[in-house]
């Protein structure tokens, strides 16, 4: 492509990067999730205690449980007679809104709005029940101008959302750089553009940020239009391990109908089974699941190397998410929070013990 041309387009993104990002935050919270092309699954046999059952998540690879629990029905297998009702969003927060507005009943989220969630509501309105996705997360870089990882010194490195949970990974690694940033604004030895996900790679294409600490698949989507990796968040964890996406339920909701909340979670942990049994059926699963989320699928540049780099699990590794925290609180994003009792495993074990594997710990912060 001509140079003049390029420059052109480049120009345009830029212009064009304000109002993409205005047209992204300003879409409603809990869009209903598309109908078109999802199998429909019958709700047939026994009723439970509630006729529906209303579960949120992102059309994000971290969110693969849910985006192939409900793709091949294998959630609402679980269920029965319970009809089951998924919605997509489009960021953890509005899952959080709806969670406490009584319009969703389950959720999939990261640690960080979990956590603010649990502590904004002084520990009444959420429980994490069970984790669902490791990994996944990547610093990735326009090799033109950062070729190590002290040339991120001075640079512009977008995050999704501030105080988010790739948010705050990044100021931790930057602060344990010794670089001053200030958590509010973003400015400092480094500068943090907070960015939606959908508007990063324009953002990347026009140069308004030099990289990215983000989820797959916006990570590999970057890789795919000339970025580099530099570095693997899971490089920065003990085992590589490391909470990106729990499964949170209204308290009101467990108590009232923990059937419901049984039968979800036995169809997360046999779905989480079916993926990580059926790697590549699962990928193709997930890729569908996004089409209908999204409109569009993601080429095989893109999942391909996205798809590996995401651990599905049912353990929450409550562990990473104290230390997640910790990290949010030294960056003056949030108060010392008060976690006891933000998890309640009980079921979660109640149905690992049934598929014959062992249960999963709450670090201590599990509900009395």
């Amino acid at each position: 492509m001509p140079a003049s041309r390029t420059t052109l387009r480049r120009g345009l993104a830029a212009a064009l990067l304000p109002l993409l990002a205005v047209a992204a935050t300003s879409c409603g919270y809990g869009s209903q999730a598309k109908d078109g092309g999802r199998p429909v699954v019958a709700a047939e046999g026994r009723k439970l205690s509630a006729d529906t059952v209303r579960v949120g998540y992102l059309p994000n690879l971290t969110h693969a449980t849910a985006l192939v629990g409900v793709q091949e029905g294998i959630i609402q297998k679980e269920l029965g007679g319970t009809r089951l009702a998924p919605q997509a969003f489009n960021a953890g927060p509005s899952v959080i809104e709806a969670l406490n507005g009584g319009s969703l009943d389950i959720g999939f989220i990261g640690p960080s709005p979990a956590v603010n969630g649990y502590v904004k509501s002084k520990g009444r309105n959420l429980r994490i029940v069970s984790g669902s996705a490791s990994g996944g997360v990547k610093l990735v870089v326009n090799p033109d101008r950062i070729r190590t990882l002290d040339d991120v010194e001075g640079k512009r490195i977008a995050t999704p959302q501030k105080g988010n949970t790739q948010d705050v990974a990044f100021l931790n690694w930057a602060s344990g750089k010794g670089w001053k940033v200030d958590a509010e604004s973003g400015e400092g030895d480094v500068s943090v553009v907070r960015t939606d996900n959908k508007v990063t790679p324009g953002a990347y294409e026009s140069g308004s940020v030099d990289g990215a600490w983000v989820p797959e698949p916006t990570a590999s989507k970057l890789v795919s239009e000339g970025a580099r990796v530099l570095l693997d968040e899971t490089a920065l964890w003990p085992g590589g391990k490391f909470v990106t996406t729990n499964v949170i339920v209204s308290q009101t909701f467990l108590k009232e109908h923990p059937d419901v909340v049984e039968a979800v979670l036995r169809g997360t942990v046999r779905t989480n089974a079916w993926i990580n049994a059926n790697p590549e059926k699962a990928k193709a699963s997930a890729n569908a699941a996004l089409k209908t989320e999204t409109g569009k699928a993601l080429p095989p540049e893109v999942i391909d190397p996205a798809w590996p780099s995401i651990r599905i699990t049912d353990d929450p590794l409550a562990a990473t998410l104290r230390t997640q925290s910790e990290w949010a609180v030294r960056a003056e994003l949030i108060d010392e929070p008060d976690l006891n009792g933000i998890y309640d495993l009980t079921l979660l074990n109640k149905v690992l013990k049934a598929e014959g594997r062992p249960g999963v710990a709450d670090a201590g912060l599990g509900a009395k």
